[in-house]
């Protein structure tokens, strides 16, 4: 089969596609990749700047969508079966293995780019609002970064579970557009982001992918309860927080770390994915691709992630 695989570490242009042999595991589910999801992981990867640190050479790729070739018994799935799944590694190719408590079966409504850029991105979103933030029907939402793979998926699981009003923050008018088409109310531009989103009344949750300087006015945001979920650090700064403004306006800094938490617990993602399929099939939960490259373009991919120049979620199509 053909696979994408990272032999060096020179970032990007230096993956390579090769001629591998299929993989085969009796006690997985085998499968026929038709997508790939594309993400910053990869990225880091291919300059081995990402914390797990995999032998060279290896393939890269945590989440696809395809048919099952074989499955276990056990596992509810047979050969043909359309799913998605989180292998973790080795997704960047024709055929790939994953464990049955990682796999999901798609529904019919759902195309397999749309398969392959959902449970990382709308796992995370979900996990963030609903069991790190405890939405609650009404409450107000704000969301950093919200044309990208994570932001789109916010604002989507947010509508989805009950918020009320959901304001997008984006640094482009082009970009604000996206957030909106992903289902925001408003957006309003990252630099003065405070003062444009306040004009609806105080935030009850805040979305941060991004991290850096938008940080404290993030907090300035929230109304009392409000909650503050910290995702990641896109923006590349790490902020910090002085710790007497949550306790003088009676808010929290919530961290969101879904990976380790979900993959610790057997049968949580399973959990969360049927939290989230009546929101799939009505069509409330549906990916935004933002662009998609054949397997043999995987290095344009990765550097339209690390040029900025992506939004939605990126894909491979095999």
């Amino acid at each position: 089969m053909r696979a994408i695989q990272i032999t060096s570490l020179g970032g990007p242009d230096a993956i390579e596609l090769n001629d591998i042999e299929a993989p085969s595991d009796d006690a997985a589910v085998v499968i026929a990749v038709r997508a790939a999801g594309v993400a910053f992981p990869e990225l880091l990867q291919t300059r081995g700047q990402y914390q797990i640190k995999p032998e060279l050479p290896f393939i890269p790729g945590s989440e696809v969508a395809g048919d099952v070739i074989s499955a276990p018994a056990d596992s509810g799935l047979r050969p043909g079966d359309r799913v998605a799944a989180l292998p973790f590694l080795g997704g960047f190719a024709e055929q790939v293995t994953a464990e049955p408590q990682y796999t999901f079966a798609l529904p019919d409504t759902m195309s397999y780019e749309a398969g392959a850029s959902f449970m990382f991105n709308y796992g995370t979103a979900y996990f963030a609002l609903v069991e790190r933030g405890g939405l609650q029907a009404g409450e107000s939402v704000l969301v950093h970064g919200a044309a990208g793979g994570v932001g789109t998926a916010a604002i989507q699981v947010a509508k989805a579970f009950g918020a009320g009003r959901v304001v997008a923050v984006t640094s482009t008018d082009e970009k604000g557009r996206i957030a909106l088409e992903a289902g925001a109310d408003e957006y309003v531009l990252a630099e003065g982001f405070k003062d444009a989103a306040l004009t609806g009344g105080r935030i009850d949750i805040i979305v941060d992918p991004v991290g850096g300087d938008r940080f404290t006015d993030s907090l300035r945001c929230l109304a009392e309860d409000g909650r503050l979920l910290v995702i990641g650090f896109t923006g590349g700064e790490i902020p910090t927080v002085k710790v007497n403004r949550l306790l003088l306006n009676n808010v929290s800094v919530v961290g969101v770390g879904w990976g380790a938490y979900a993959l610790s617990r057997p049968g949580h993602l399973q959990k969360e994915w049927k939290a989230m399929l009546p929101h799939i099939e009505s069509g409330a939960l549906a990916p935004i691709i933002g662009h998609s490259w054949p397997l043999a373009e995987a290095a344009q991919a990765l550097n339209a992630l690390d040029q900025r120049q992506a939004t939605g979620k990126v894909v491979l199509t095999v």
